[in-house]
């Protein structure tokens, strides 16, 4: 069986976790911390980076940071995870959906403009598969119209956009290094804070509501409770199994690159006769080969394709049910405009495995399947 994912394992996480048990510090905010968010900070050029416990936590400390109050308006695409949505309307917001380019499965940028009123207060671009939104857009209206632009760069670690790292172009950025991302550490996230005037409360908001970030530091004589919180840290274990993953950031990427690039030269064919679609990366992005997804004419097709590699002992999953669609979706959202492509597109995606060391043999394999399913058809 060639299974989806398998969670990336660099060598030295049981190493790090043993040396975070000799500190005697298990809890929050201890040296491996400390090591990975200065990681991010030196690579990707951003403010501060504090971890989190996940990136659904990052894009909750995020919608407080944000101000984000009842009856406010945010605009995202309605393909995406429900974290996205459910950070804000935890606050009181209502969600605007707008519709996806169908070339890179990302919010259209075109069609955000006419979806604000005066009741909207941030715009969450969230970057499919590794794949850079439109930020150069996004970023004009959001100064135009005075608006926060926090992204979901869930998937986007390593990824860039105009040689600028995701997460790092926006006010605010959110992470995920949950076991199926490229860096993991089974579950975990982290809050990229662009705007210096989020820093000192992003720290109070993590540490539930306390200045005690203040004190560790010796700038204040004792904490206390100052402003809303919770608990966002993520234990040294965890963080410890994360930087062995950073630390090999860099192999990680060249391996799942390698993997990707197999995956299109070996399906291009199949695209050329018009059978399938493959992933469009825009000149501007570089990307982390965080999933391969092919595309074909339509949700009979997806679901007999799945069924076909199950049976070849391959695994292979579609993703998100449009968010508007569902029961959620529809109490605290709607969708704006057209869904033109959204639905259309979901029904035809198909992920296929992809992960750390991923052997060309079980491309191959892969590969061979899909090429047997159209030719029996």
């Amino acid at each position: 069986m060639i299974h989806f994912n398998v969670p990336a394992i660099t060598g030295k996480e049981q190493e790090y976790i043993a040396q975070a048990i000799l500190n005697k510090k298990l809890s929050g905010d201890g040296n491996f911390t400390k090591q990975c968010n200065e990681w991010f900070e030196n690579h990707f050029r951003t403010r501060k980076a504090l971890l989190t416990t996940s990136c659904t936590h990052a894009l909750e400390l995020a919608a407080i940071l944000a101000d984000i109050q009842e009856g406010d308006e945010v605009i995202m695409p309605s393909y995406t995870f429900v974290s996205t949505a459910n950070a804000f309307v935890l606050r009181g917001a209502r969600i605007v959906f707008v519709d996806i380019r169908p070339d890179t499965m990302n919010i259209d940028e075109t069609l955000i403009e006419a979806a604000i009123t005066k009741y909207t207060k941030a715009i969450v671009p969230v970057h499919y598969a590794g794949v850079s939104c439109e930020m150069e857009v996004i970023m004009d209206l959001a100064l135009r119209y005075n608006l926060l632009v926090i992204e979901d760069a869930a998937q986007g670690v390593m990824s860039t956009y105009k040689g600028r790292a995701l997460g790092t172009i926006g006010h605010m950025g959110c992470f995920s290094f949950h076991e199926t991302k490229n860096y993991n550490c089974g579950e975990g996230g982290a809050i990229l804070l662009n705007d210096n005037s989020f820093v000192e409360r992003a720290e109070i908001i993590r540490e539930k509501g306390t200045n005690r970030a203040l004190f560790f530091r010796g700038e204040i004589d004792k904490y206390t409770w100052v402003d809303v919180g919770s608990s966002y840290l993520p234990s040294e274990i965890n963080a410890a199994f994360l930087y062995a993953q950073l630390e090999s950031a860099e192999v990680i990427n060249s391996d799942r690159l390698k993997s990707w690039n197999l995956y299109y030269k070996l399906l291009r064919p199949l695209q050329e006769k018009g059978q399938i679609e493959l992933p469009n990366i825009p000149m501007e992005c570089v990307h982390n080969a965080h999933m391969f997804y092919l595309k074909v004419k339509n949700l009979e097709e997806r679901t007999a394709l799945m069924a076909f590699l199950k049976e070849k002992g391959v695994m292979s999953v579609f993703h998100y049910v449009p968010l508007h669609s569902s029961t959620a979706g529809r109490r605290f959202g709607k969708m704006h405009a057209e869904d033109r492509f959204t639905s259309q597109e979901s029904d035809k995606l198909l992920r296929l495995p992809l992960y750390y060391n991923f052997g060309e043999d079980q491309i191959g394999r892969v590969v061979d399947s899909i090429y047997s399913f159209f030719i029996n058809k």
